[in-house]
């Protein structure tokens, strides 16, 4: 264990925002010297004294607030209760929570319920725990140091989806494997499922279907079993859009047609299966009806290339087509995860193909190695 008395940070926080001096707070309490090792956290005050300074500052301190233990099980555990554990454990004692032994606690849960990834100001660190500690280096991306402090499945799952991210597929599978071992060993289901749909997602991306299959089977499993509808349909989603990737749109274009209720994106990839197989209408069809769900520039973008293409039969040759691609190519490079600019680049070699811009051609298959 590592870490000081939370207390000594809140105290020097509430302090410093009213400019007071360490010997005006505690005159009557404590010595001054006394005070300043709370603050720095090298000395642990008693409740009376921590409840007599915040009282000071006008704060209430809360010795021993209700426990907040299932909301960390869940939590640790890639339990999908976790949200409606922390609406109800944390959400309506924040002010509580604040000025507690569980402050600390309480932030790190809500930067993981607010899925924003904010880690905590640096001046807490000193006082955190080694878990804490560990959580707040994930909050800051600094995943691989983060499960070197603490090798909990949950950093050790995140770690890997960071590296799928990046672009580093075979470093995520490795990583990938060791969280899902060690989610089995602490009987950590929902972790396995999430582990085994990244490492199937890392194979699709890398375009070897069999081992993609291979962990979609497993995780499609774990999914039934768990009665996790939402990993469902992200599976088959997965396997359908690999196939069309792969250039097989006879063979995704069952599932994207099948949909009830089709999303921007299902509706994207249904469009690019009818215009891989010809047929002109059915893609027109599907953009029309994406066009309304396409909430951001780059949604547009994607589905306005491929409008273009659709109504312009030479667009290879078109000047208008090539600005457009190339620019949401490389948009697509600075803001979005590898997958969608995997996705776009047998369309930008063609471009390149056509027009007999060979070197960079090769440039960007050296970026991209052939899968």
């Amino acid at each position: 264990m590592r870490g000081g008395d939370i207390a000594g940070l809140l105290i020097r926080q509430a302090r410093l925002q009213r400019d007071w001096s360490q010997e005006g707070l505690c005159r009557g309490i404590c010595a001054p010297s006394y005070l300043s090792k709370i603050e720095q956290g090298k000395a642990a005050p008693s409740p009376e004294v921590t409840e007599l300074l915040l009282h000071r500052l006008g704060l209430v301190w809360t010795p021993e607030p209700e426990g907040l233990a299932p909301c960390w099980k869940a939590l640790l555990s890639g339990s999908p209760n976790f949200d409606s554990l922390y609406e109800q454990l944390v959400q309506p004692r924040r002010e509580i929570l604040a000025f507690s032994p569980l402050a600390a606690d309480a932030l790190l849960l809500d930067a993981f319920y607010a899925d924003e990834m904010r880690p905590l100001p640096v001046e807490w660190e000193p006082f955190l725990s080694t878990r804490q500690l560990a959580l707040q280096r994930g909050l800051q991306g600094r995943w691989e140091e983060a499960v070197r402090l603490e090798p909990l499945p949950l950093l050790a799952a995140h770690y890997g989806e960071f590296l799928y991210a990046e672009g580093e597929y075979t470093a995520a599978i490795e990583v990938l494997r060791d969280a899902y071992r060690s989610a089995s060993d602490a009987g950590y289901p929902h972790l396995m499922l999430s582990c085994r749909l990244w490492m199937g997602n890392c194979y699709s991306d890398l375009g070897r279907m069999e081992e993609m299959l291979t962990h979609y089977s497993v995780a499609e499993r774990l999914a039934e079993a768990l009665r996790d509808t939402g990993s469902l349909s992200a599976l088959r989603y997965n396997v359908a859009s690999t196939q069309l990737e792969l250039g097989q749109p006879e063979k995704a274009l069952p599932y994207f047609a099948s949909l009830p209720r089709p999303g921007f994106l299902d509706l994207h990839k249904l469009a690019i299966c009818h215009e891989q197989l010809g047929h002109r209408e059915q893609a027109l069809t599907a953009v029309q009806q994406a066009e309304p769900m396409a909430s951001g520039e780059m949604e547009q973008r994607m589905l306005a290339l491929v409008r273009y293409r659709l109504e312009h039969p030479d667009y290879l040759h078109d000047d208008t087509y090539g600005t457009q691609l190339l620019d949401c190519f490389q948009r697509l490079r600075d803001t979005y995860p590898m997958g969608f600019t995997r996705f776009h680049l047998p369309w930008v070699l063609a471009w390149y193909k056509a027009n007999r811009q060979y070197r960079q051609a090769c440039r960007l298959l050296e970026e991209f190695p052939a899968k």
